[in-house]
């Protein structure tokens, strides 16, 4: 997965590079009354000197014989596509499971006759526990491109590094245990097809990359893959690779916010991790590497 996600990191940051396209120059003769300074051209159009135009690269600029200026609007499509955008954080949850109840006693085991509590849930905060893969987004122009409907499709995968020894054990009915068992890695994995719809507001848009940027809205996702992934002294490595009684439909709430190609994001469930048992919220936080 490390590998994956350097090489991924790589080619989002060439992706950034190219994914926006400088407009086409303009052919210009140099006469006598052309000066050429630097990328910009200045054409003096008339013998008269009333009117001066630039160009450069991205627009063409009019000025009046006393200098003030009247700037062209670039040319923004309605609908812009930016591909292969990749987020790397933290995935979490917030527990809001009552640890007393009948529902969560009948889902938590343990041999020993001890009942779970929170603390059994504990997880590590410290490794890279969300990596997103967005194939692509889109912006469609609602008013003057400043604000805008976003939407894309990707894959969304969620790890939880557990400090303790649980074990999901799967069947008719899955149920959670505290193991005998001393786990040196303890994982659980959840990955998702997501779709996500959000309001975005560019203060800038005829600026590179848009200057301020701000997105909300929902997701919605499917899972397509579970596994929990254990190594121990006694057992090896070891991974059971389903479902369990995670939910397969997961809706968040959504929002990004940053200047440039580096965005701040974050999400907050508004369905739970699991279907039934215990009640944990899940949460994102990281950076998102984007054109836009």
């Amino acid at each position: 997965m490390k590998k994956i996600i350097i090489i991924l990191l790589l080619s989002a940051g060439n992706q950034i590079g190219f994914s926006q396209t400088d407009t086409a120059w303009k052919p210009v003769s140099e006469q006598n009354d052309t000066i050429r300074v630097g990328s910009i051209i200045v054409i003096r159009k008339s013998s008269e000197g009333q009117t001066i135009e630039m160009q450069g690269k991205t627009h063409v600029d009019h000025y009046d014989h006393n200098w003030s200026w009247h700037p062209k609007s670039h040319h923004l499509d309605n609908i812009i596509t930016n591909w292969l955008i990749i987020d790397v954080g933290f995935s979490g949850f917030q527990d809001k499971t009552n640890y007393g109840g009948a529902e969560a006693q009948s889902f938590l085991h343990d041999p020993q006759g001890i009942p779970l509590n929170s603390g059994d849930f504990s997880y590590r905060s410290t490794a890279i526990s969300n990596f997103d893969l967005w194939f692509f987004m889109q912006k469609l122009n609602i008013y003057k491109h400043v604000i805008n409907l976003k939407y894309g499709f990707g894959i969304q995968n969620n790890d939880y590094f557990y400090k303790t020894n649980i074990t999901y054990v799967d069947g008719s009915t899955p149920y959670v245990m505290r193991d005998n068992k001393q786990f040196s890695k303890n994982k659980l994995s959840a990955d998702f097809f997501t779709v996500p719809f959000m309001l975005n507001i560019t203060t800038n848009p005829y600026k590179h990359h848009g200057g301020l940027q701000l997105s909300f809205g929902v997701s919605a996702g499917y899972l397509y893959s579970a596994r929990q992934k254990q190594k121990s002294a006694e057992m090896g490595k070891q991974k059971n690779k389903t479902d369990f009684n995670l939910e397969h439909w997961r809706i968040n709430y959504i929002a990004e916010l940053g200047i440039g190609p580096v965005k701040l994001y974050g999400s907050y469930g508004i369905t739970p991790v699991h279907q039934y048992g215990v009640e944990q919220i899940p949460y994102t936080v990281g950076l998102r590497l984007s054109a836009w």
